[in-house]
């Protein structure tokens, strides 16, 4: 199939739903046009076309969150593509891994669940600050009583490591990274800025240890 073969709309748009490489997570879903789905193609990185600002917009072009091209798509009717990407960051403007964190029905399988799925559910309590959550709450009372609740919790991990329990360790490191994703959320802190930072203490070790045993 070539571009000339797919089927735009009215508009002259087509969707095009995002998928992460690495972990086959729904990103984002965007519409290109004629043009965008070519720079796409050429560029090896995504390319939409924004319907609010009637433009065209390379992802990552402000924000540094590039999409980096594996492969493109469509679907059997041509009229819908699926780009699947390696992404330098998060796919959401809110700082989530992807765009699809607000649940209308259904639950997440706790086999499934990630940081990244708590953290954007961080981000929608911090958004519609719905009333009686306990989210809501710590939000509301800002950043002091967030760090406060970090400290808190860090002490409980400790005594339980002391404990030796395993189970309350578990408990209470769930805690503590629950109240830390809460302040990474009031932050502005992503998941995808601490793995980046992981990842290059990892290369530096390495590094280091190359050096050593030389």
């Amino acid at each position: 199939m070539e571009i000339k073969d797919l089927k735009f709309d009215d508009k002259g748009l087509i969707p095009c739903i995002v998928q992460d490489a690495d972990n086959d997570k729904v990103l984002m879903l965007a519409y290109m046009n004629e043009e965008s789905v070519g720079i796409t193609m050429e560029e090896k990185r995504t390319c939409f076309w924004s319907r609010s600002r009637g433009e065209l917009w390379r992802k990552g072009e402000t924000s540094g969150n590039t999409q980096h091209l594996c492969s493109l798509t469509a679907d059997c009717d041509g009229d819908a593509l699926l780009a699947v990407v390696k992404k330098d960051g998060p796919a959401c403007h809110t700082g989530a891994e992807s765009c699809f964190f607000n649940t209308l029905s259904g639950e997440t399988g706790e086999e499934h669940f990630t940081l990244d799925d708590l953290y954007g559910l961080l981000l929608g309590r911090k958004q519609e600050m719905p009333e009686g959550s306990y989210t809501t709450y710590l939000f509301a009372k800002g950043r002091e009583k967030i760090l406060k609740k970090v400290g808190e919790e860090a002490t409980e991990v400790i005594i339980g490591a002391m404990k030796d329990s395993k189970e309350e360790m578990i408990y209470e490191i769930a805690d503590l990274t629950y109240h830390v994703m809460v302040l990474m959320a009031e932050t502005g802190i992503t998941p995808e800025d601490i793995r980046k930072e992981l990842g290059s203490r990892h290369i530096i070790d390495k590094k280091v240890k190359q050096e050593t045993m030389r």
